[in-house]
């Protein structure tokens, strides 16, 4: 089955793979991958990235079988740009569109190394993510993934290490690095928000996986982590995860207005009211 992945939770990213099967476990392999340099280009090159993808496959947006998409959490501007991307191509091609947590695709990254069919990582960066998943990730191992939040915090979350892969225990949750509680041993930080305080999480007593300093949640560990989970297991909720109340503010003149109408309109319903019971009262004498 041919599954179509974006993430906008950090970086801009898509991932075209083929899925040998919709049942948990399932292998795959990686057709076309694009990934923006930045954090702040999400609207400008989710559609084209996509479009891009398929084009490279040689196929066609009916050709898909599922769309996947990353829910955060994220920036509002950022991650909805992904989400509504997902979602509207779904409705424009009648392909089933599902979501799931950015933060998964760092875990699944940790634990499985290098997806199938990566062609883009350089040979070092391959060697020692192989090294670190298979020798330090014992079963049983602590596994935070964290992604830049800005403004000093990080989002986050907490996995353990298990025969399957790996299980969600706490997050995902978004607090200064130093309000993380520390892990039991063995621990691990990975991911780009590892990196940023790394100082920090040290004196928790987190090991920082010094490959992963740079890394970014990538719509093709979203895909990895698909397949390891099951797409037919896949849920089918995209609500975008924030975590944070929105810094949008309405203008003064607007919420004045809103305010007088709300005003009015509970005079007018009072007055209403009153009426009704004088009538009452009226017809009852």
């Amino acid at each position: 089955m041919l599954v179509l992945a974006l993430d906008s939770s950090a970086t801009a990213s898509v991932a075209l793979a083929r899925v040998h099967g919709s049942e948990a476990g399932a292998s795959f392999e990686i057709l076309a991958r694009y990934e923006s340099e930045d954090t702040r280009s999400h609207a400008e090159v989710m559609g084209p990235y996509a479009r891009a993808a398929l084009q490279d496959a040689g196929v066609r947006g009916e050709d898909l079988d599922a769309i996947l998409t990353g829910t955060g959490p994220g920036p509002f501007t950022g991650l909805r740009a992904g989400i509504v991307t997902a979602r509207a191509l779904g409705f424009a091609w009648s392909v089933p569109v599902y979501g799931m947590m950015s933060l998964t695709a760092l875990a699944e990254r940790a634990v499985s190394g290098v997806v199938a069919g990566e062609a883009g990582a350089a040979a070092g960066e391959e060697n020692a993510e192989r090294a670190f998943a298979s020798a330090d990730l014992v079963e049983g191992a602590e596994l935070l993934v964290l992604s830049d939040a800005r403004r000093r915090e990080v989002y986050s979350a907490r996995y353990r290490v298990n025969a399957e892969g790996y299980s969600l225990v706490d997050g995902p949750n978004v607090c200064p690095a130093s309000e993380i509680l520390p892990g039991g041993a063995p621990s691990y930080a990975y991911g780009y928000g590892a990196g940023l305080y790394s100082e920090t999480l040290e004196e928790h007593g987190w090991t920082i996986v010094e490959s992963a300093r740079e890394v970014h949640p990538h719509a093709e560990y979203l895909v990895a982590a698909a397949a390891r989970l099951g797409v037919e297991n896949l849920s089918e909720d995209t609500s975008a995860q924030y975590l944070r109340d929105s810094d949008a503010k309405v203008p003064a003149a607007m919420l004045a207005r809103q305010q007088k109408q709300a005003a009015t309109q509970g005079s007018a319903a009072q007055t209403a009211a009153q009426e009704t019971r004088q009538k009452t009262a009226q017809k009852e004498s």
